[in-house]
Protein backbone atom coordinates (compact mmCIF):
# COMPACT_ATOMS: atom_id res chain seq x y z
CA UNK A 1 0.00 0.00 0.00
CA UNK A 2 1.44 3.02 -1.14
CA UNK A 3 0.03 5.47 1.79
CA UNK A 4 -2.60 5.10 4.10
CA UNK A 5 -5.58 7.16 3.68
CA UNK A 6 -6.88 8.45 7.20
CA UNK A 7 -10.23 10.68 6.72
CA UNK A 8 -9.72 12.62 9.38
CA UNK A 9 -5.90 13.73 9.01
CA UNK A 10 -6.93 17.45 7.50
CA UNK A 11 -8.65 18.03 11.03
CA UNK A 12 -5.54 16.78 12.77
CA UNK A 13 -3.25 18.97 11.03
CA UNK A 14 -5.01 22.27 12.25
CA UNK A 15 -5.74 20.36 15.77
CA UNK A 16 -4.09 21.48 18.93
CA UNK A 17 -1.93 18.84 20.70
CA UNK A 18 -0.88 18.33 24.21
CA UNK A 19 2.30 16.81 23.23
CA UNK A 20 5.53 18.11 22.26
CA UNK A 21 6.53 16.33 19.09
CA UNK A 22 10.63 15.73 18.89
CA UNK A 23 12.29 13.48 15.90
CA UNK A 24 14.79 10.97 17.40
CA UNK A 25 17.61 8.81 15.22
CA UNK A 26 19.41 6.02 15.86
CA UNK A 27 22.41 4.48 14.09
CA UNK A 28 21.75 1.10 13.45
CA UNK A 29 24.74 -1.20 11.44
CA UNK A 30 25.32 1.30 8.05
CA UNK A 31 21.77 2.90 8.80
CA UNK A 32 20.18 6.20 10.18
CA UNK A 33 16.95 5.31 11.76
CA UNK A 34 14.05 7.55 12.49
CA UNK A 35 10.62 8.01 14.81
CA UNK A 36 8.48 10.74 15.48
CA UNK A 37 8.33 10.90 19.31
CA UNK A 38 5.50 12.47 21.08
CA UNK A 39 5.61 13.21 24.97
CA UNK A 40 3.13 14.78 27.05
CA UNK A 41 4.50 18.51 27.78
CA UNK A 42 4.08 18.37 31.15
CA UNK A 43 4.02 15.03 33.66
CA UNK A 44 4.06 15.06 37.51
CA UNK A 45 7.75 15.24 38.58
CA UNK A 46 8.78 11.06 39.06
CA UNK A 47 5.59 10.01 37.41
CA UNK A 48 6.29 7.04 34.58
CA UNK A 49 4.91 7.20 31.56
CA UNK A 50 3.90 4.31 29.42
CA UNK A 51 5.40 3.95 25.69
CA UNK A 52 3.62 3.48 22.63
CA UNK A 53 5.75 1.55 19.62
CA UNK A 54 4.39 2.57 16.47
CA UNK A 55 4.32 1.25 13.04
CA UNK A 56 3.08 2.35 9.42
CA UNK A 57 2.51 0.05 6.06
CA UNK A 58 4.00 -1.12 3.58
CA UNK A 59 4.94 2.49 1.59
CA UNK A 60 4.06 4.95 4.24
CA UNK A 61 5.70 7.02 6.25
CA UNK A 62 6.38 8.80 9.75
CA UNK A 63 5.09 11.41 8.96
CA UNK A 64 1.79 10.73 6.75
CA UNK A 65 1.43 7.69 9.95
CA UNK A 66 1.83 10.36 12.99
CA UNK A 67 -1.52 11.46 11.93
CA UNK A 68 -3.73 8.47 12.96
CA UNK A 69 -3.69 10.82 16.32
CA UNK A 70 -2.60 7.78 18.94
CA UNK A 71 -1.11 10.64 21.02
CA UNK A 72 -3.82 12.43 21.05
CA UNK A 73 -5.93 9.47 22.07
CA UNK A 74 -3.24 9.04 24.74
CA UNK A 75 -1.95 13.00 25.85
CA UNK A 76 -0.45 10.88 29.00
CA UNK A 77 1.58 8.34 26.92
CA UNK A 78 4.98 8.77 25.06
CA UNK A 79 4.26 7.59 21.40
CA UNK A 80 6.92 6.88 18.83
CA UNK A 81 6.07 6.55 15.06
CA UNK A 82 9.07 5.30 13.27
CA UNK A 83 10.26 5.55 10.14
CA UNK A 84 10.93 2.03 8.13
CA UNK A 85 13.38 1.70 5.51
CA UNK A 86 12.97 0.47 1.75
CA UNK A 87 12.42 -3.14 0.77
CA UNK A 88 12.79 -5.32 -1.82
CA UNK A 89 10.22 -3.22 -4.24
CA UNK A 90 11.82 0.06 -2.85
CA UNK A 91 8.69 1.12 -0.88
CA UNK A 92 9.81 1.53 3.06
CA UNK A 93 8.54 -1.01 5.19
CA UNK A 94 9.35 -3.38 7.98
CA UNK A 95 11.04 -7.07 8.17
CA UNK A 96 7.84 -10.35 9.20
CA UNK A 97 10.89 -12.32 10.18
CA UNK A 98 13.34 -13.35 12.17
CA UNK A 99 16.57 -12.78 10.42
CA UNK A 100 14.83 -10.99 7.41
CA UNK A 101 17.07 -7.78 6.55
CA UNK A 102 19.06 -8.94 8.78
CA UNK A 103 17.08 -8.04 11.60
CA UNK A 104 17.08 -4.41 10.83
CA UNK A 105 13.79 -3.86 12.38
CA UNK A 106 13.95 -5.84 15.65
CA UNK A 107 17.67 -3.84 16.28
CA UNK A 108 15.69 -0.87 15.94
CA UNK A 109 13.22 -1.30 19.14
CA UNK A 110 16.12 -2.78 20.92
CA UNK A 111 17.94 0.37 20.53
CA UNK A 112 14.81 2.66 20.40
CA UNK A 113 13.47 1.12 23.75
CA UNK A 114 17.30 1.34 25.40
CA UNK A 115 17.02 5.52 24.53
CA UNK A 116 13.95 6.25 24.93
CA UNK A 117 13.78 4.54 28.74
CA UNK A 118 17.39 6.94 29.33
CA UNK A 119 15.48 9.83 27.57
CA UNK A 120 12.11 9.58 29.61
CA UNK A 121 10.51 8.11 32.56
CA UNK A 122 9.03 5.01 31.32
CA UNK A 123 7.03 3.16 32.95
CA UNK A 124 8.71 -0.72 31.89
CA UNK A 125 5.47 -2.24 32.84
CA UNK A 126 3.45 -0.39 30.50
CA UNK A 127 5.34 -0.57 26.96
CA UNK A 128 3.09 -1.32 24.34
CA UNK A 129 3.02 -1.82 19.90
CA UNK A 130 1.04 -1.67 17.17
CA UNK A 131 0.76 -1.18 13.37
CA UNK A 132 -1.24 -1.26 10.34
CA UNK A 133 -1.01 -3.54 7.75
CA UNK A 134 2.81 -4.38 7.19
CA UNK A 135 3.29 -2.30 10.12
CA UNK A 136 0.91 -5.23 11.78
CA UNK A 137 2.78 -8.09 10.71
CA UNK A 138 6.29 -6.21 12.20
CA UNK A 139 3.84 -6.05 15.68
CA UNK A 140 3.08 -9.63 15.30
CA UNK A 141 6.81 -10.82 14.87
CA UNK A 142 7.08 -8.49 18.07
CA UNK A 143 4.96 -10.69 19.83
CA UNK A 144 7.17 -13.75 18.64
CA UNK A 145 10.29 -12.18 19.12
CA UNK A 146 10.35 -9.79 22.13
CA UNK A 147 7.42 -10.79 24.42
CA UNK A 148 8.86 -9.94 27.58
CA UNK A 149 9.00 -6.23 26.81
CA UNK A 150 5.59 -5.55 26.05
CA UNK A 151 2.38 -5.35 27.94
CA UNK A 152 0.04 -5.50 24.96
CA UNK A 153 -0.29 -5.80 21.03
CA UNK A 154 -2.51 -4.28 18.76
CA UNK A 155 -2.09 -5.36 14.70
CA UNK A 156 -4.62 -3.58 12.65
CA UNK A 157 -4.85 -5.81 9.47
CA UNK A 158 -2.27 -8.40 10.24
CA UNK A 159 -1.18 -11.20 9.78
CA UNK A 160 0.84 -14.21 11.56
CA UNK A 161 3.66 -15.19 9.60
CA UNK A 162 4.21 -19.43 9.79
CA UNK A 163 7.76 -18.96 10.83
CA UNK A 164 6.84 -17.06 13.74
CA UNK A 165 3.75 -18.18 15.59
CA UNK A 166 4.13 -16.42 19.44
CA UNK A 167 4.91 -18.99 22.56
CA UNK A 168 3.92 -16.94 25.19
CA UNK A 169 0.83 -15.46 26.08
CA UNK A 170 0.06 -11.81 26.01
CA UNK A 171 -3.45 -9.88 25.87
CA UNK A 172 -4.21 -9.00 22.21
CA UNK A 173 -6.63 -6.52 20.64
CA UNK A 174 -6.24 -7.48 16.40
CA UNK A 175 -8.71 -4.68 14.20
CA UNK A 176 -9.23 -6.03 10.77
CA UNK A 177 -12.10 -5.00 8.11
CA UNK A 178 -13.75 -8.28 6.77
CA UNK A 179 -13.37 -6.83 3.15
CA UNK A 180 -10.10 -6.93 3.13
CA UNK A 181 -8.70 -7.65 -0.32
CA UNK A 182 -4.92 -6.84 0.24
CA UNK A 183 -3.92 -8.86 3.84
CA UNK A 184 -6.73 -11.36 3.34
CA UNK A 185 -9.07 -11.48 5.89
CA UNK A 186 -8.92 -15.51 6.04
CA UNK A 187 -5.41 -14.49 6.98
CA UNK A 188 -6.31 -12.52 9.51
CA UNK A 189 -8.73 -14.93 10.83
CA UNK A 190 -6.30 -17.63 11.28
CA UNK A 191 -3.79 -15.23 13.55
CA UNK A 192 -6.25 -14.68 15.51
CA UNK A 193 -7.29 -18.55 15.87
CA UNK A 194 -3.56 -18.67 16.54
CA UNK A 195 -3.37 -15.66 19.24
CA UNK A 196 -6.68 -17.40 20.71
CA UNK A 197 -4.70 -20.75 21.09
CA UNK A 198 -1.47 -19.22 22.47
CA UNK A 199 -3.48 -16.94 24.84
CA UNK A 200 -5.27 -20.19 26.03
CA UNK A 201 -8.72 -18.53 25.67
CA UNK A 202 -10.31 -20.57 23.47
CA UNK A 203 -14.38 -21.57 24.00
CA UNK A 204 -14.16 -17.82 26.14
CA UNK A 205 -15.87 -16.11 23.59
CA UNK A 206 -18.15 -13.45 24.51
CA UNK A 207 -19.77 -10.25 22.31
CA UNK A 208 -18.19 -7.07 23.65
CA UNK A 209 -20.39 -4.96 21.54
CA UNK A 210 -20.99 -4.46 17.35
CA UNK A 211 -18.21 -6.30 15.82
CA UNK A 212 -16.11 -6.88 18.99
CA UNK A 213 -15.67 -10.20 19.91
CA UNK A 214 -13.68 -10.74 23.77
CA UNK A 215 -11.85 -14.13 24.12
CA UNK A 216 -11.39 -14.93 27.48
CA UNK A 217 -12.63 -11.56 29.13
CA UNK A 218 -11.62 -12.44 32.45
CA UNK A 219 -7.96 -13.87 31.70
CA UNK A 220 -5.16 -11.70 32.66
CA UNK A 221 -4.25 -12.27 28.60
CA UNK A 222 -7.48 -12.21 26.30
CA UNK A 223 -7.64 -11.87 22.48
CA UNK A 224 -10.17 -9.20 21.62
CA UNK A 225 -11.13 -8.66 18.20
CA UNK A 226 -12.84 -6.10 16.30
CA UNK A 227 -13.97 -6.35 12.80
CA UNK A 228 -15.68 -3.93 10.87
CA UNK A 229 -17.19 -4.45 7.14
CA UNK A 230 -15.13 -2.76 5.17
CA UNK A 231 -11.21 -3.23 3.47
CA UNK A 232 -7.45 -2.52 4.40
CA UNK A 233 -8.02 0.47 5.92
CA UNK A 234 -7.50 1.88 9.44
CA UNK A 235 -11.02 3.21 10.37
CA UNK A 236 -11.93 6.51 12.70
CA UNK A 237 -11.94 5.66 16.60
CA UNK A 238 -9.13 2.53 15.85
CA UNK A 239 -6.39 4.42 17.92
CA UNK A 240 -8.66 5.35 20.83
CA UNK A 241 -10.11 1.70 20.53
CA UNK A 242 -6.34 0.67 20.74
CA UNK A 243 -5.93 3.32 23.73
CA UNK A 244 -8.79 1.54 25.71
CA UNK A 245 -7.18 -1.68 25.53
CA UNK A 246 -3.76 -0.87 26.29
CA UNK A 247 -5.07 1.17 29.27
CA UNK A 248 -6.20 -1.80 30.77
CA UNK A 249 -2.99 -3.62 30.46
CA UNK A 250 -0.08 -4.16 32.88
CA UNK A 251 2.49 -6.17 32.22
CA UNK A 252 2.49 -8.78 35.12
CA UNK A 253 -1.46 -7.83 35.88
CA UNK A 254 -2.40 -11.37 37.82
CA UNK A 255 -5.61 -13.01 36.77
CA UNK A 256 -8.88 -11.17 38.52
CA UNK A 257 -9.51 -12.84 41.57
CA UNK A 258 -5.90 -13.81 42.55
Amino acid sequence: MRRLLIAYALLALTAHTAAAQQRMTWKIDKDTREALVYAPRSAAAGAKLPLVLSFHGHGDDMENFQYVDLQRAWPDAIVAYFQGLPSRDGARGWQVTKGEYNDRDLKLVDAALASLEMTYQVDTDRIYATGFSNGAHFTYLLWAERPIVFAAFAPVAGRIQPTEVPKQPRPLLHIGGSGDMQVAFADQKAAIVTAVGVNGVRGQEASCGPGCTVYGKNSANPVMTWIHSGGHEYPRGTSERIVAFFHEHVKGTKEPGD
